[in-house]
This record gives C-alpha cells, structure tokens and sequence, in this order.
C-alpha cells in the first residue's frame, strides 16, 4: 500500500494506491518514483538545472539522475550566482551499523561539498531512534551514533567545514529553534503527515521540530538568512515539508531540497537494515560474497533460457548496484546491461563481476573508518561556527 501525505500547514491531505508505501520510518513494495514526484509535489531535476551546477553534467548521481527530485534548487542556484554561499544540511538515524543505502546520498553530499565548496551540518538524530524504536535504549542509540559518525568521517567530508550534531548532545544548539518550529505546527496536521495516532508518544510527535532546526541554524549563526540545501533520500520528504511550511512564518528562507533514489537490497526492494541483504561496512569478505552471490536478479530459470531469451537487467538489484554506486563508466554500464538483455552475460558471471567491485571499494572504506577513529574531535560541533 502507498501512503503518501502532502502537507501544507492548514491541511494535510492522504493518497494511497495498492502497490508500495513511503514514509520516511519504511519503504517497502516496487516504488515508482515518478509517482512520488507526483505525489508530492515534487519537480525533476532537469538538464538544465544539472548544467549550472559546477561539474553537475560530470556527476555520476546527477548524470543518472539517482538524484533526480527537488523543491527550489532552481531558487538557490539563483542565489548563489549572485555571489551568496549556501550550506548543506543531512543527517542520519543512528539505530544499527552503516550499510550501502546509506552511504549512497552521503557519498553524493560530499561531492555537493567540493563541488560548491560549503559548509555542511550533518545531524546524528539519536533521539529519533529512542522515541520511534520501542526496543532501543538511549545507550543504544548512543553506541549507533559512535559507530556511525566512524563510516561519516570515512567518506571523506571536509573536517574544515563539516559539523556532526549529535541531538541529545548538542541540544542546547537546537532547542530555542525547535521551539519557534513547534509552536507553528498543530497536532493535526502532525498527524495529517505522518500518521500518527492518539497511542503515539509525545516525543514522536514533537521530533519534527528538532530535525527541523539544522536547516535554520545556520541562519541564526550567521544572524542573517543563509540558504539551505538538504540531500535526502525521497523518503526523507515529508519531514522537510513542515521545515519548509514553518519556515516564512519564522522568518527564514525555506530550505531547498535535492532527493535520491534507494539503493535496492539486494533482495529487491530498498536496502534496510531490517534484514533485506544489506551489506554493511563492518560486513567481511566472506559475508559479502555470501550476500552477493545469493542475491536475487534478473534472470531466467536456466542457463539454457537466458542465454535464448536474456535476462532484465531493470528488475535486478545486482545491476542497480552497478548503476546506482559502483561503475562510474556510462560505457562499461551500457556493456552490462546490453549483454544481460542480450543472454551473453549469464547472473553468476555478473555477480562476481561486482564483486571485483565491491570488495576493493569496501576494503577502502575499512581503512578509513579505521582511521577515522583518531579524527572524531575535528567535526564535533561547538556552536557558532
């Protein structure tokens, strides 16, 4: 079942259809990402758009459109032609280990970052985890966010310009703004977006506001309006839309967002942590051939069959690994999914062809996550900077 909720601030409106669902809590089914734009109320990131970004038709998530959703970018890109800077702003619900669906909009955040050369909030939402996870304790979550901030550091932000904000630890940076957010959203229309019921525990219904605050931080650090960009997944959608309905009422400019598609488990579906064939940082060699070579895909039900008839490379979420995250090349993508439609490139072969892959680029990040461990004090957040 689709649920997916428009919200303004005087109403909240409730579309389903019988085939998947979207919130930003679970994703499940075969989403259909054209109709999200239409649901939501989103706009495609256009060539044009991509064009005016330094290095945007060179970007491998933007060329692919793996980002291809947003609310005002053409507004920012706007403004920053005038000559003034923006920040980025993301974050993360620490609750287990880091898989590939998470570091993917990551990874992009970084090039946003170079490419742009700005500041970033990366915000660790410790909170958000307790509250909406009822078997979670707050030093659960609290181990999650030291795990976490290790594969963060590991993708190479700028320690110069990037600031974790953990919630529960730098709260006293967040709150005065959370209270202004809350104070201009109702109950109802909480309710209207996110579902939420009379049983819902109040911290639930008030953590909006705390994810709201980074986008309006910096405005208040810098005691002028700053514009905001947030990379998300498009899941993350309707949080930012109360952000950006709350924001004119606050004084702020609202936030523009930029939304990706998910990286697909590699059991079909989007990649949870819940079980759907993640593969995490901390995953060795062995587990991830395991998971790779057990992957669902594409294919026909014999050799004899794929090779007659091919396989669908669109269904496959051995190839969308490819596409979404590990081949670079436009070409050698093309070459894959010819000679999968084509029956000359049998599941088996495919598969441990992402494995020469995989492996070099996980052990790569091993190496850096372990290195990340002498460098956490450089992107703790301190205020005012």
């Amino acid at each position: 079942m689709l649920i997916v909720r428009h919200l303004s601030i005087r109403e909240g409106v409730r579309m389903e259809k019988d085939d998947f669902k979207v919130t930003p809590w679970e994703v499940t089914g075969d989403v259909d990402y054209d109709k999200l734009v239409s649901r939501f109320g989103t706009s495609y990131l256009t060539d044009d758009l991509i064009s005016r970004m330094p290095g945007g038709r060179e970007n491998m998530f933007l060329r692919r459109k793996i980002f291809y959703s947003h609310r005002d970018i053409g507004w920012l890109l706007d403004s920053y032609e005038r000559g003034n800077p923006f920040y980025l702003y993301t974050g993360r619900g620490p609750s287990s280990g880091t898989h590939l669906g998470h570091m993917l909009p990551w990874i992009f955040t970084r090039q946003l970052q170079e490419m742009f050369d700005v500041h970033l909030y990366f915000q660790m939402t410790d909170d958000e985890k307790f509250l909406f996870k009822e078997q979670l304790t707050l030093d659960d979550t609290r181990r999650a966010t030291l795990d976490n901030m290790l594969d963060i550091i590991a993708v190479g932000f700028d320690p110069a310009r990037t600031r974790i904000i953990v919630d529960t630890r730098d709260i006293s940076h967040l709150y005065n703004i959370a209270l202004r957010v809350s104070k201009k959203v109702t109950f109802s229309t909480a309710k209207a977006v996110f579902g939420f019921k009379n049983s819902t525990n109040i911290g639930s219904i008030f953590y909006t506001a705390i994810q709201s605050a980074p986008a309006f931080l910096g405005s208040d650090i810098a005691g002028t309006n700053v514009p905001c960009l947030i990379p998300c997944g498009i899941d993350q959608d309707p949080h930012f839309r109360i952000t950006r309905d709350v924001a004119p009422l606050l004084g702020y400019n609202k936030p523009a967002l930029i939304h990706g598609k998910m990286l697909p488990g590699l059991s079909g579906g989007k990649m949870s942590s819940s079980g759907n064939a993640a593969i995490y940082t901390t995953d060795s060699d062995a587990e991830i051939r395991k998971k790779v070579m057990n992957a669902f895909t594409g294919g026909r039900s014999t050799v004899e069959e794929q090779r007659r008839l091919g396989a669908d490379p669109d269904i496959c979420p051995v190839y969308h690994h490819y596409e979404f995250l590990l081949e670079p090349s436009d070409e050698a993508l093309g070459r894959i999914y010819s000679d999968c439609r084509s029956g000359a490139l049998l599941c088996g072969d495919c598969k441990k062809h992402l494995l020469s892959k995989i492996l070099p680029f996980m052990q790569k990040h091993r190496e850096n996550r372990e290195k990340a461990r002498d460098r956490l004090d450089d992107f703790v957040f301190r205020g005012g900077e």
